[in-house]
């Protein structure tokens, strides 16, 4: 043969190999406090725009970071770097303040700080301005829920024919529009009727788009406002969503919803 005989190439040792998946591993947690983090849909709440199964991309960079947003929240610094103000409309993923604030939540921002929120009658009203809601043709099928038995246990259903839920679209003082359920006849769903909250500064008040299948900012006991500090993200996309478990990769395929792959969340 011409030429220098090329040295062959060295296996890799063990060193180098843990050191290759630490740099892996910090880079996609690099990712994952900056730029971009997945979240799986673990509930109903968000029906009929987000399901339980749909993967999605969250902005970290939207508002800004605080320390919820680097991975396991540790307590390195206050308040939050780069900050900005999500708008009304927007879907936010949240740390919730509970008392362990370990739980992310996902919810659309409804009112801002200083804002007046009532719901009468099952109509949501802001600062004493109805957000109009129109009827839509073609109820919404919901094949993939949640049932809550009386012992405290769930059950995750999956029913082809499922039932039948209304959907509305919903108007907001802003001019934004988004579509919302309603299982039950207005007024009568347990928080179809609250006092009027004012939204305190630095706080905002989320609900879900289930509107009878939410707990949100209008029961104050289970989650109440939602500070600035504890906003992680806004909501962009979906890229991936099933009907299978997150952990039943071989059911994946055959569970796909190809009709929501790369959805806007509006």
């Amino acid at each position: 043969m011409f030429g220098k005989e090329k040295a062959q190439k060295q296996p890799e040792t063990l060193g180098e190999f843990i050191r290759s998946i630490l740099i892996a591993i910090l880079f996609a947690m690099g990712i994952q406090t900056v730029a971009y983090q997945t979240f799986n849909i673990p509930s109903g709440s968000m029906k009929p725009n987000l399901l339980i199964g749909d993967f999605i991309f969250v902005s970290k960079f939207a508002y800004g970071y605080t320390h919820y947003s680097i991975p396991f929240s540790p307590p390195l610094f206050e308040g939050r770097l780069f900050g900005s103000e999500p708008k009304r409309g927007e879907v936010v993923v949240f740390r919730a303040p509970h008392k362990t604030n370990s739980e992310d939540w996902i919810k659309r921002c409804i009112g801002l700080p200083g804002d007046k929120i009532q719901m009468r009658g099952g109509v949501l009203f802001i600062n004493d301005q109805e957000c109009p809601l129109e009827k839509l043709d073609g109820d919404f099928l919901d094949t993939l829920y949640i049932k809550y038995n009386g012992d405290g246990t769930e059950e995750r259903i999956l029913d082809k024919n499922g039932p039948s839920i209304e959907r509305y679209m919903q108007t907001l003082p802003n001019g934004v529009k988004h579509i919302i359920i309603k299982e039950k006849p207005f007024g009568l769903a347990r928080l179809d009727n609250t006092p009027e909250l004012v939204v305190p500064a630095g706080h905002y008040f989320m609900m879900g788009d289930n509107r009878d299948g939410s707990d949100d900012s209008r029961n104050q006991q289970a989650l109440g406002f939602v500070p600035y500090e504890n906003l992680i993200g806004r909501a962009e996309l979906i890229f991936f969503s099933t009907e299978a478990r997150w952990w039943e990769f071989w059911n994946w395929l055959t569970g796909i919803r190809f009709n929501r792959l790369l959805n806007v969340i509006r």
